[in-house]
């Protein structure tokens, strides 16, 4: 297995971001490198998640484009509406 290569990339804030940066690094006994690297990687987390939701979202699309099955919102908030009773219903089946 090969070891990750890190490799420095630059990044110009304004000022006052700067200095906000460096008092949050300050009170979280954190450096200003581990700030910015944990606010990069939580930010890309979530933009791939998004992504991923987006794609989803298309693909669910043009399933439902070519083949009409769906279900109506009403059967939908009437399962969701069961949650956590004692007469729970079943997911709404997909119809035309």
């Amino acid at each position: 297995m090969t070891a990750a290569i890190s490799r420095p990339v630059s990044v110009k804030l304004d000022q006052e971001t700067r200095v906000r940066m460096e008092q949050l690094a300050k009170a979280r006994r954190r450096t200003t490198h581990w700030i910015m690297r944990e606010a990069i990687q939580q930010y890309v987390e979530r933009e791939e998640k998004r992504e991923a939701f987006r794609q989803a979202t298309l693909e669910a699309w043009e399933d439902f484009q070519m083949t009409g099955l769906h279900a109506t919102a009403d059967e939908v908030d009437a399962w969701l509406a069961s949650w956590g009773t004692d007469h729970e219903l079943p997911a709404p089946v997909c119809h035309k």
